[in-house]
């Protein structure tokens, strides 16, 4: 309940016994198979940053943080002990890209738990997905090795306010789905619409309402369209898909 997303940090050192110590405890979590389908490529160095920059929209945080951890959903490994222990891999499919990126972020999740009881701060960049290629072409990652996370890390300087939620009763279903009615949606997203940031959010982008902002600017349908097909190129060249 006091979780916060960091952005700036203090130039105080993460330590490689730090890390290593909370990226081998975040190896507790849940996997398929005990198979561990997922990897972690640590950027330390400033000009390997500036190249990662561009990927995520030059989001300052990425060069301003002291690591950066990109989780890539990772089939290579696997497939190599295989290849090394006479038996033959099948995991160049969708499913296993699917099995392994839920990995990835199972991983990516308990590894920010561990970080927030630790008092380290983070931000967990979605972008990792928009432009992928560019990406794995810096970090040099082969074959059936996709990036579908980021982690900005570093001790925080700052505490920004919590963000707002939506309430439990909006996104829990007994038994069933049950549909969303208009009364509904004004019924969960009224105290959301209504927040002073979210107005003049709306009002700076010459908009009627919240939601027009994030279907007309934030993540449009044009978009949407152009990163997915981009996304589906490289899970192509990766090996994941046909």
């Amino acid at each position: 309940m006091t979780r916060r997303t960091i952005r700036q940090y203090s130039l105080r050192e993460v330590s490689d016994e730090l890390l290593h110590r909370l990226l081998t405890e975040a190896s507790r979590t849940q996997t398929m198979g005990n198979l561990q389908l997922y990897s972690v490529v640590i950027t330390r160095a400033y000009d390997k940053k500036l190249q990662l920059a561009p990927a995520h929209f030059n989001q300052p945080m990425v060069t301003q943080a002291p690591v950066v951890l990109t989780i890539c959903a990772d089939f290579n490994r696997t497939s190599t002990w295989a290849r090394c222990r006479k038996a033959e891999p099948g995991y160049d499919n969708f499913l296993s890209f699917i099995n392994a990126a839920t990995d990835a972020l199972l991983y990516t999740q308990t590894l920010c738990n561990l970080m927030d009881e630790e008092g380290l701060g983070y931000c967990y960049l979605g972008t990792t997905v928009y432009q992928p290629q560019q990406i794995i072409d810096i970090l040099e990652l082969p074959r059936l090795v996709m990036p579908v996370a980021t982690l900005t890390v570093g001790w925080p300087a700052e505490e920004p306010p919590l963000s707002d939620r939506l309430p439990l009763e909006s996104f829990i279903h007994e038994e069933t789905y049950t549909d969303y009615l208009a009364a509904d949606i004004d019924n969960y997203y009224t105290a959301k619409e209504q927040l002073d940031e979210n107005r003049h959010f709306v009002a700076i982008n010459k908009k009627e309402t919240l939601a027009q902002v994030f279907t007309d600017i934030r993540y449009t349908r044009k978009d949407n369209e152009a990163m997915s097909e981009g996304l589906l190129q490289v899970l192509r060249k990766q090996g994941f898909l046909e």
